[in-house]
């Protein structure tokens, strides 16, 4: 959500451009890439609460420590609000979620090394001010107001127009962590059969990686309240676009929804201008309230795209966008589980099978239960657990054709195995921790973030 921005670009002549920018992320099978992005909460080690952006112990003094590892700092205005490193960045959420846009790699292999690279160095400069930094999907005690914005003026346009659209937007916004996985396509028929199978699995995703069952200080009926909030942040550019399960869905109908989707800035000189609510389509006619007279480019339609929420997006690669941030092994089982899914074509079509009958009454259900109850979610007569346990094990089909091994002569499976434990037990980490907080924590969260601190 918080790359920075393109502005400028080629300018856009004609609807067809905005189709032909989709079909652009058409790659043959020897180019595919996953790239793997993952947030996390910063805070005080004494007080527990989060990091402002300002101060010895702050945001900026992270950035400006991490340059030491060959950073190049991104600023707007006076202040550094990401970093770049090759084809990697380091960008801040609005609360202050420091978050990793790794490089496109080859193998999970190569994930699971710049995760680790990420974490230590991370660990390092956050030692050095009394930091510390945790995975969680939800901040487990942290109120709206114990939150501190981060100055990029994207967020002043989105924080003054989310409580238009949705009770929750603001949380998303300011107490929410979590981890996706980019995945590249071959062609348009490839991309529509990932964007099905992962759109269907999205929820077995949340269920398996649920890890927010705590809001201020207390447990709340859900594995996953990250989740949970997404339903009722907008829903003009959020959910389960029941269309991408139509006949005919392809680039051309993605396009169709993206222009349907309300604005919200135009960025222009380095700054962005307040369009929140205006219509794309009057924009490409010149005629946007913003902008009276200006035709958009193809940079402002990139832009654009990256202001829709939905459970999985298209840019020119799919992601994966609907699980819990976690710790170490989850920031790596992400990637694996869906490149094991959707890279083997044996084993696309063996999740295809699993879900192609399903009907859109069914992936709401999924989508509407999973945040609560997880994986002992009743779907099809039986718990969703059961399901999980198909869905690993075509993806560990998935990772052993495909081969990858590591300098030990693993392959690629063995970052699969907090998912089997997951679907043995039926429990995922927010039952972990639930059942700590009522037991050895003794209802307090000061051994929360001593445990699982990275």
């Amino acid at each position: 959500m918080s790359a920075p921005p393109s502005g400028g670009g080629t300018p856009i002549e004609n609807r067809r451009q905005l189709i032909e920018y989709f079909a652009a992320g058409n790659k043959p099978r020897a180019a595919w890439r996953l790239g793997t992005e993952h947030e996390k909460f910063g805070f005080d080690k004494k007080t527990l609460k989060p990091l402002p952006y300002d101060g010895e112990r702050g945001v900026r003094a992270m950035l400006d420590g991490m340059t030491r590892f060959g950073w190049e700092p991104v600023t707007e205005g006076n202040n550094t609000i990401a970093l770049l490193r090759g084809k990697a960045s380091i960008t801040l959420e609005p609360g202050g979620q420091f978050e990793l846009s790794g490089a496109p790699l080859e193998t999970v292999h190569e994930t699971a090394e710049e995760n680790a690279q990420h974490l230590r160095e991370v660990k390092e400069v956050a030692n050095e001010i009394g930091a510390g930094y945790i995975g969680l999907g939800f901040a487990p005690e942290w109120k709206r107001e114990d939150i501190h914005w981060m100055p990029k003026g994207r967020y002043k346009i989105m924080r003054e127009y989310m409580p238009k659209k949705g009770k929750l937007g603001l949380d998303m916004m300011l107490r929410t962590c979590t981890v996706q996985t980019n995945l590249d396509f071959e062609s348009e028929a490839d991309m529509v059969k990932k964007f099905r199978v992962s759109l269907a699995l999205q929820p077995l995703a949340t269920a398996l990686f649920a890890n927010s069952p705590f809001v201020e200080g207390k447990p709340v009926p859900y594995k996953s309240y990250r989740s949970h909030i997404w339903t009722d942040t907008d829903p003009d550019r959020c959910g389960m676009l029941p269309f991408v399960f139509e006949d005919g869905f392809g680039f051309e109908r993605y396009a169709d929804y993206m222009l349907g989707v309300p604005m919200y800035f135009v960025y222009r000189d380095g700054k962005y201008i307040d369009a929140s609510g205006q219509d794309f389509k009057d924009f490409l006619k010149g005629r946007l309230p913003a902008r009276p007279g200006e035709l958009p480019s193809i940079n402002d339609w990139a832009d654009h795209i990256t202001t829709a929420f939905p459970e999985v997006r298209l840019k020119r690669y799919i992601e994966m966008r609907g699980a819990d941030s976690g710790p170490y092994p989850a920031l790596n089982a992400l990637p694996a589980l869906w490149v094991g899914l959707l890279y083997d074509q044996t084993a696309l079509d063996a999740a295809w099978d699993l879900v192609k009958d399903w009907t859109v009454e069914d992936h709401d259900y999924l989508r509407s239960h999973t945040p609560r109850a997880g994986l002992a979610t009743r779907f099809q007569g039986r718990p969703l657990s059961d399901l999980g346990r198909e869905v690993v094990e075509i993806a560990h089909a998935g990772l052993r054709a495909r081969n990858r091994l590591d300098a030990h002569g693993n392959d690629e499976t063995i970052y699969l195995a907090p998912l089997d434990r997951a679907v043995a037990s039926g429990l995922a980490l927010a039952d972990e921790l639930l059942e700590k907080w009522r037991g050895e924590w003794g209802g307090a969260f000061a051994p929360l973030f001593r445990d699982y601190a990275y």
